[in-house]
């Protein structure tokens, strides 16, 4: 079998486990929107730049709640199953795919919820939705390969969060500095070089994935 051929099946898989699931996904639409509604409620009037600060915020957490059961939700059973029929790149990217997909729904989703409750003060459009489809992307990388770490360290949330720290700080500090100009709280003529960096950052992530997961699978 290819890996395309795989990855689609592993796909089809993540969508039918997520679709049995729904409470989860749920839950995490939960926590976005009454976490905008409270923040509406006690602020009333929101200044752009906490605006933008918030909109980061809610999004990191979002990931990481809806990311870090990517490999916890498979008990070692039904992983030795997967690992005698699919090939461990496949896995990985397959998950990667799904949980950028799932991720950059709920940053879209989010942005519907913060446009309805503190207003919309971005300016640039197309340049807010680069950066949430750069965040999208690199934090679902992140969480996703750490979280496959600590599925092998038995879930350890401590080892997850020492990991994800130095991984996830210059995404953010990048997303925010992107953002921060879509919303014209700052004028950056440097702009491509903070989306090339983002890419370069996705990129080598993606790269260690694909060079550290298989060894990492196999134990």
């Amino acid at each position: 079998m290819n890996l395309a051929k795989e990855i689609g099946i592993l796909l089809q898989k993540e969508i039918k486990i997520e679709w049995r699931q729904k409470h989860a996904i749920g839950g995490i639409l939960l926590y976005v929107i009454s976490t905008i509604f409270v923040v509406y409620s006690a602020i009333k009037s929101v200044d752009p730049n906490v605006w933008n600060a918030l909109f980061w915020i809610v999004i990191l957490f979002a990931s990481v709640n809806a990311l870090v059961k990517s490999f916890i939700q498979e008990n070692s059973s039904r992983q030795l199953y997967y690992y005698t029929l699919a090939n461990p790149t496949a896995i990985i990217l397959a998950k990667i795919i799904y949980n950028s997909g799932l991720l950059l729904l709920l940053s879209l989703l989010s942005y519907g919820a913060f446009i309805l409750f503190a207003g919309n003060p971005v300016k640039d459009i197309g340049q807010f939705f680069a950066a949430i489809f750069l965040g999208s992307l690199g934090f679902s990388i992140t969480f996703t390969f750490i979280a496959a770490i600590s599925a092998k360290a038995n879930n350890s949330a401590t080892l997850m969060a020492i990991l994800s720290f130095p991984l996830v700080i210059p995404i953010i500090l990048t997303l925010l500095k992107l953002s921060a100009n879509a919303l014209r709280l700052m004028q950056d003529t440097a702009i491509w070089k903070d989306i090339l960096t983002l890419l370069a950052i996705d990129l080598l992530m993606i790269a260690m994935a694909f060079i550290l997961f298989p060894f990492l699978w196999r134990d």
